[in-house]
């Protein structure tokens, strides 16, 4: 083999490392953007979500005042109550998915321990479409005193809370504010699951 062979033969292995760096430089260039654009993908689907989950999880309120539907409901404990024997006085309403879900009943928990619905003479009659074994059961396991009224739906569907919520036949997390003479001054849902009392009763107290 002559020298001048030998060379062209080396010049043509370079030449063929070359091409292949080139190829291997150009497949990592494509893999990497590829990548990023997963990468980007993926983050537009998470904000996106996020953004989804802060838009429904916001309250939706309302202080177009109406006349409140009337109702009589049998309750946990084995009572009856009645709307029109709040007049005189007002009456919130908290209407909200009931039995399994302890973020409800902890609400009313809480809301019975603010003195100051007790000071500015509002009641709080809480409402959710279950039967009384299964209420109680909620009730007595997460230390709840007040007794629930027993909706079938038609009261829930009366006060526009009907699957405000998590499911589409039950009550969403709501509160409705029945003034004394008997007038609806607002309302409010909350797809979080909690509204802390003290606003609740700054919200109410502002409105009587």
């Amino acid at each position: 083999m002559t020298s001048g062979t030998a060379s062209r033969r080396q010049a043509e292995h370079q030449h063929r490392l070359e091409e292949l760096r080139q190829i291997e430089a150009r497949a990592k260039r494509r893999r990497r953007r590829l990548g990023l654009g997963a990468w980007g993908a993926g983050f537009l689907v998470v904000a996106v979500l996020v953004t989804a989950a802060l838009l429904s999880s916001r309250p939706v309120v309302s202080a177009e005042a109406r006349q409140a539907p009337g109702f009589t409901l049998p309750t946990s404990d084995g009572q009856t109550v009645s709307l029109s024997s709040f007049l005189g006085e007002p009456v919130i309403l908290y209407f909200n998915e009931g039995a399994g879900c302890d973020a409800c009943l902890q609400q009313m928990a809480e809301i019975e321990k603010e003195p100051g619905f007790a000071a500015a003479g509002i009641t709080v009659l809480p409402i959710v479409m279950n039967t009384a074994v299964q209420i109680n059961a909620d009730r007595d396991r997460l230390g709840v005193a007040s007794p629930f009224l027993l909706d079938d739906g038609k009261v829930s569907k009366a006060y526009g809370t009907l699957g405000t919520g998590m499911h589409e036949g039950l009550p969403g997390h709501g509160f409705v504010l029945i003034d004394a003479d008997g007038v609806q001054q607002w309302y409010g849902n909350y797809p979080s699951m909690w509204l802390e009392p003290k606003e609740l009763l700054d919200e109410a107290t502002s409105r009587l």
